[in-house]
């Protein structure tokens, strides 16, 4: 999927693109990239902005040292620096007739079934109003345990549960390279990423994560969330002016292909979880019938890791630790140390009420 041929595109900024090192706002290279979406929407492209920039534009109101704050001030400040967000975009969108809305999620909008399908609906409707939803995390309330932690990840799922062809995530820096550009001049551009494991196994990601708050390793995780969803991601440098005509214009990029999903989207949603809540360790004969399209059932659970109540993600692993799937969970971490490696007519008898005999149903799981 080209940028050219997608319907429905996500974009991410960082905050270094709206703000420079001077603590000025970019209002010049804001103004392009409004005109870039300007294009995409002529084009019948629905568009989703995903954008950093509240605690920073919150900093220069309150002329504070982003780095000194504490999590209760900086949540504080991204309040204050919120509407200074929305008011850059409206002032600067509106010259192009553009209208905006705003979205802020927290990491439980998507990792929550119920949530995620009203956060698609209400994205959804946006498009049919013709407005663009600029999205953001909610870090006047999000916290440390409850954080996506960067826009990255954040952007890959709003991809993920809006169904979008392509993520761009606009960056510092032109893409992958095999090695730090930055410290290496003979660091070279990875044009395509299909397979990780082969297409990645050579590159240095040590001394990588100074691009940008997230790092390189949190855009190979946002990949990887967007490939399992059927959605292709692209890096771009985003410090140019019109960003995104320059990544149709030139290919100085990487772009990293989607598997093709045959996933329906409640399998799309449960692999693509960026917590889940435990794991259990399975045997060699659960593992065989996991791979033959067949429910978990107690008797071939050993160990249970994490707390978790029934309904929550969690990863199955093998006795080597190695992840063979992820799933909803029927049954919480205390039921399940009270009936793994027992036969399923025995649930009921050891909990003293009747529940379902699968501990993860078939259609709650999905193979990694």
């Amino acid at each position: 999927m080209s940028l050219k041929n997608s319907k429905i595109i996500v974009i991410k900024i960082g905050s270094s693109l709206l703000v420079d090192e001077n603590k000025k706002i970019k209002r010049k290279w804001l103004s392009s990239f409004a005109k870039d979406i300007k294009d995409l929407r002529d084009k019948n492209k629905k568009v989703i902005i995903v954008s950093s920039g509240a605690i920073a534009l919150g900093c220069i109101k309150m002329n504070f040292i982003k780095k000194n704050l504490k999590l209760d001030k900086s949540q504080a400040i991204a309040s204050i620096g919120q509407i200074e967000l929305m008011n850059l975009f409206s002032d600067t969108f509106s010259k192009y007739k553009l209208n905006i809305s705003q979205i802020l999620l927290t990491l439980e909008d998507t990792e929550e079934r119920r949530r995620s399908l009203n956060a698609k609906r209400t994205f959804e409707n946006l498009f049919g109003l013709d407005f663009i939803p600029i999205v953001n995390e909610n870090d006047t309330i999000a916290t440390s345990e409850i954080k996506y932690g960067d826009n990255d990840r954040l952007a890959s799922r709003v991809a993920q549960i809006t169904n979008a062809d392509i993520l761009i995530l606009l960056s510092d820096v032109s893409g992958l390279y095999s090695k730090n550009p930055k410290l290496f001049k003979d660091a070279k551009l990875i044009k395509r990423v299909e397979n990780f494991n082969k297409d990645l196994k050579d590159i240095n990601f040590k001394g990588m994560n100074e691009f940008g708050s997230g790092g390189m390793n949190t855009k190979i995780e946002a990949a990887k969330i967007c490939q399992l969803s059927g959605c292709d991601m692209i890096i771009s440098n985003g410090l140019y002016l019109n960003p995104i005509k320059r990544i149709i214009q030139k290919n100085e990029y990487t772009i990293f292909k989607s598997k093709v999903s045959k996933l329906d989207a409640r399998k799309k949603w449960i692999i693509s979880s960026v917590s889940p809540k435990g794991e259990l360790i399975i045997d060699d004969g659960a593992k065989k019938a996991l791979k033959d399209s067949k429910s978990l059932l107690a008797a071939g659970i050993k160990k249970v890791n994490g707390n978790f109540k029934k309904g929550d993600h969690i990863r199955i692993l093998d006795k080597s630790n190695k992840e063979c799937a992820r799933g909803l969970c029927s049954f919480s971490s205390d039921e399940i140390k009270k009936i793994l490696g027992c036969h399923s007519r025995k649930i009921e008898k050891i909990l003293g009420y009747i529940t379902k005999s699968e501990v993860v149903h078939k259609d709650d799981m999905v193979e990694v």
